[in-house]
């Protein structure tokens, strides 16, 4: 799948910026969009000349969560059948799941409303970024639901239990500096400063050494459910391999000339 109609997809300079593309509908998630968001983010990952990718909505709202309400046939049936399971039996084919195992990096510039699939997709990012008008929703309590797409895995281990519960429980809107201050953003910038913002973040990122950065992406992930001693082993086994290449040696070198270095990727 490479002609998307729901999202827009580009590349500049080694960073894919994957755009949900429903601005009419505040970026709401129909089952499209929700296909071609997976198709994109595993196509991104597998292209060795992407090192990081930037997440974001057109328009006005970064995401209003999934579209039930224009799904609705005539009957009053919904596209969504009983919700995410008519979607696909294998949840690891969901854009939240597959955002968890992307050893590319990822960026959130979160633009106006992120609710409800929108806060999970954003929490699965690596990094999130607002402006002073982003504003978060976690109102899912309020609608009768829960984070289904993985909110309930990681509010808890971004922000901790008890704030965890705060959030959830009580389903409040937060600003931006507010979510700021819980953790749930890296940065707040002015509006009108969010793309370029995170554009050049990504472009930072994407100078670095790739085999690196996604390798330590990896141990993070690993780290997640591995003891000390584990992740140790496994740290040592990563950082052997790393010393192998040419991106370890120009990084050296580089350092020795006092020059910046020019990693390729191998």
């Amino acid at each position: 799948m490479t002609d998307y109609q729901h999202i827009l997809y580009s590349t500049q300079d080694m960073v894919c910026t994957v755009t949900l593309n429903r601005p009419e509908r505040r970026n709401a998630i129909s089952r499209l969009m929700l296909e071609e968001l997976a198709d994109a983010l595993k196509r991104a990952d597998r292209d060795p000349g992407i090192r990081c990718i930037v997440l974001t909505g057109a328009g006005k709202g970064f995401c209003a969560g999934l579209d039930l309400k224009a799904s609705m046939t005539k009957g009053g049936a919904s596209e969504w059948g009983d919700g995410l399971t008519s979607y696909t039996s294998d949840t690891r084919e969901l854009p939240t799941s597959i955002l968890f195992e992307l050893d590319t990096p990822i960026l959130a510039a979160l633009n106006g409303a992120v609710a409800g699939y929108g806060f999970d997709l954003a929490l699965g990012c690596d990094m999130r970024v607002g402006s002073d008008s982003t504003r978060l929703l976690p109102v899912f309590a309020k609608r009768g639901a829960i984070p289904e797409s993985g909110g309930t895995w990681y509010l808890p281990r971004l922000v901790g239990w008890s704030r965890a519960t705060e959030i959830a429980f009580l389903g409040r809107e937060l600003s931006a500096e507010e979510s700021l201050r819980l953790g749930l953003l890296s940065l707040v910038v002015p509006d009108g400063e969010l793309m370029t913002t995170v554009q050049a973040m990504a472009a930072e990122i994407a100078a670095n050494a790739p085999l690196a950065v996604r390798a330590i992406k990896r141990l993070f992930r690993h780290g997640l459910t591995e003891d000390f001693a584990s992740h140790t082993h496994h740290m040592v086994m990563q950082s052997e391999r790393l010393m192998q290449t040419r991106d370890f040696h120009e990084g050296i070198v580089a350092f020795v000339e006092g020059r910046p270095p020019n990693f390729e990727g191998r």
